[in-house]
């Protein structure tokens, strides 16, 4: 039995930690150094052998992007802090600057190790016919198809500048990358200085004809073209480098004109500081010494690369063309509720409550509960929140044509969602356009919950229809993500949807709510409530046991509550993605408490928890919820998010009994935190059966999903082996 599977594993012995102070900042992990373990997961699943070759080198190219995208937001933070001089420390007692010191040290640990999982890996695709090249292993008929590709397919897109008192340097544009070259020119040998940056614009691997699958990065054909972009020169030294900038935005607060705010501040974003520079092995010195003066980076964030640069475009490499090492092709499932009912969405949410499994069981219900409420006669109403939705949106496509045909149609949109900001202005105006009510939300708050109504007239009244979300409305994340989808009419739940909305468009306060918690009002204190009642059914003798399931656990109220939980014997399993302040299994401390990840095929993202409230877990008289909210201070604090309370019994034993059993059994993907912060991933002996989570999903339909499904039927945790 692993220690990795939580529901049948016991507790492990608890630990002494030599000098911790539980009382102090050190009974908290570092919120940034936790973010780099995560990551550190992500890389380690490009070497797992259990995961087809393509997608290691997808996750290789995942822990590249993360890892830009973090020092963008976070170290950017902390940069600017620490150039102000700020000292005040994080709740784990690190200041600005200390952090700095660690983070650059495991970051640039990070690189390297990602520069050898990419060479192991090209190795390996080049023994399966997938060969990236240098420009040293081109054919004279290579050399020939790239001088005509170059022509027709790049050159008139490039700007080669150089570097003199009569040129500007050009702007270099957040993950931006550019050749820097070294050239003499051929007839009296005067040297010239020149730049070239890399049009984002063009593929960064050019594909090869011929035999086999072969490319070769765009760089390289560059540096082979370089004689017909500088006619009578010589290339004598060259590097490459990629920036990154600071991406927060910040906006005013009293903005009379949000919109026009966010695209100013945008266009800041795209011209931030540069926050990190990378760039690769043997750049001249003096040439180096003129970038880094023009970009104004210290020596600290410099960053030598001996390999590729920019590794995040090597999802570009995973191939539809070789399904042989990919994964499997997975079908998302239609619910055999709407089958029942011939996909009418409304018929199947009026039997009952519906929990829909995201991506197991098709995103494509959401979209199609918001398609059939656009058409439907009866419908008078519908509202939405949109934090995250794709470019051509099907479900703004739905908003917009309920708009035109004369429904109420009142969209929240919100601008303040990271990297997605300009796509939201886009999708608001043609919402505006349409003529349906689209509002902002709050300036200082962000609306992070994921809410839909749609009022239909039956008979003398009107039903309120609701879905409440973990995950965003987001057709192309839903195929990865892993999250939840509540279907209701049940009028209490639609009644206070609609309370929420009264209140993103008209900031009244809901003063009371049936069943919902809202953030930043009463969502953090419910939980704290909750997680208090627990420690007294504890206290009393009876069984207490919690299980929660999120991206984050961060809030230091949040921990020293479940650290009193545990202290007073509460049985505490939680499955934390990514960060994780909580420091599990230390004797006087969490001795109650563990703590996994799973990293895996799917993007774990949905939020639950459950209490056994005097019953233990999994009860028919648990209290569960399902969440928007990761427990972090930004979700608790200083965005709109929900919690929702399940009370059908069948959606209710979908939880308990599958959804979280099922992910605290996972052994196949999980990894277990120690008490001092690190994770480490159970060997599976050879031949032993190893319970993966995801496989589990994909072969069993949700329960209440199926027609005639009820609280009971709940299926065996197992699944077929390779």
């Amino acid at each position: 039995m692993s220690q990795a599977d939580f529901l049948t594993h016991p507790f492990p012995e608890p630990q002494a930690l030599d000098g911790l102070d539980m009382s102090g900042p050190g009974r908290f992990v570092n919120r940034e150094l936790s973010w780099l373990a995560f990551n550190w997961r992500v890389l380690e699943e490009a070497e797992n052998p259990r995961v087809p070759l393509l997608e290691r080198l997808r996750f290789l190219s995942i822990s590249a992007g993360n890892l830009d995208e973090f020092y963008t937001v976070r170290v950017a933070g902390l940069r600017e802090l620490a150039i102000a001089g700020n000292t005040t420390p994080a709740a784990d007692g690190l200041t600005p600057s200390e952090q700095l010191v660690l983070i650059n040290e495991d970051a640039r640990a990070l690189m390297l190790s990602q520069q050898r999982v990419l060479s192991d890996l090209l190795a390996e695709m080049e023994a399966e016919g997938i060969d990236v090249l240098a420009r040293e292993e081109l054919t004279p008929q290579d050399k020939t198809f790239l001088a005509d590709y170059f022509l027709n397919h790049v050159f008139a897109v490039l700007s080669p500048l150089a570097i003199d008192p009569a040129h500007p340097f050009p702007f270099i544009p957040n993950t931006g990358y550019a050749l820097a070259l070294q050239l003499e020119r051929k007839s009296d040998k005067r040297p010239l200085q020149a730049l070239l940056p890399i049009p984002g614009q063009i593929d960064r691997f050019v594909s090869l004809p011929g035999q086999g699958t072969r490319f070769l990065p765009l760089e390289e054909l560059l540096v082979e073209q370089i004689g017909t972009l500088f006619p009578g020169y010589r290339l004598t030294a060259h590097f490459e480098f990629q920036v990154l900038r600071d991406s927060d935005l910040e906006v005013e607060d009293e903005a009379e004109d949000l919109v026009r705010e966010f695209e100013v501040a945008l266009k800041r974003r795209r011209r931030g500081e540069v926050v990190r520079m990378l760039h690769s092995a043997g750049a001249p010195e003096r040439l180096k010494s003129v970038i880094m003066r023009e970009l104004n980076v210290m020596h600290s964030e410099v960053i030598e690369i001996d390999g590729m640069i920019g590794l995040a475009d090597l999802g570009k490499l995973v191939l539809d063309s070789r399904p042989d090492l990919l994964w499997p092709t997975f079908t998302p499932r239609v619910p055999e509720r709407v089958t029942d009912f011939e996909g009418d969405m409304f018929a199947a949410i009026r039997q009952k409550d519906m929990l829909l499994h995201h991506p197991y069981e098709t995103f494509e219900m959401v979209i199609r509960f918001l398609q059939q409420a656009a058409r439907d006669p009866n419908v008078v109403a519908i509202k939405q929140t949109l934090y995250r939705t794709s470019k051509r949106s099907p479900i703004v496509e739905a908003l917009c044509e309920a708009a035109e045909d004369g429904k109420s149609v009142t969209a929240l949109v919100e601008l303040k969602a990271r990297f997605d900001e300009a796509a939201n202005i886009h999708q608001s105006r043609r919402l505006e356009r349409a003529g349906a009510h689209v509002v902002y939300g709050f300036i200082d708050l962000k609306t992070h919950a994921k809410i839909s109504t749609v009022v239909r007239r039956e008979g003398d009244e009107l039903v309120t229809y609701t879905h409440y979300g973990t995950g965003n409305y987001h057709p192309i994340t839903a195929k990865i993500y892993t999250d939840l989808s509540l279907f209701t009419c049940d009028p209490k739940l639609g009644r206070d949807a609609t309370k929420v909305f009264n209140f993103l468009s008209g900031y009244a306060e809901p003063e009371e709510l049936d069943n919902l918690a809202i953030s930043p009002t009463t969502l953090k204190p419910r939980l704290l409530e909750m997680i208090a009642n627990e420690a007294e059914h504890a206290a009393a003798g009876r069984p207490a046991e919690i299980w929660a399931k999120m991206n984050a656990l961060i809030d230091s109220e949040v921990i020293d509550a479940l650290y009193a939980a545990s202290q007073a014997g509460v049985k505490i399993s939680l499955v934390i993605r990514g960060i994780c302040g909580l420091r599990p299994g230390v004797a006087g401390l969490s001795e109650n408490i563990r703590v996994k990840s799973i990293i895996g095929r799917f993007l774990e993202h949905s939020r639950i928890v459950c209490f056994g409230n005097g019953k233990g877990l999994p009860h028919k008289k648990a209290r569960v919820f399902i969440s928007s909210a990761d427990w972090m201070g930004r979700n608790l604090n200083r965005r709109v998010e929900t919690l929702v309370e399940i009370e059908n019994p069948t959606v209710k034993s979908q939880i308990t009994s599958q959804v979280m059993a099922a992910n605290l059994a996972d052994v196949a993907q999980s990894w277990v935190m120690a008490p001092d912060g690190k994770f480490v991933r159970p060997e599976v002996p050879e031949g032993d059966f190893a319970f993966n989570c995801h496989r589990f999903f994909m072969e069993n339909p949700s329960l209440s999903g199926r027609g005639s499904a009820g609280a009971s039927d709940v299926p065996q945790l197992t699944h077929t082996e390779d």
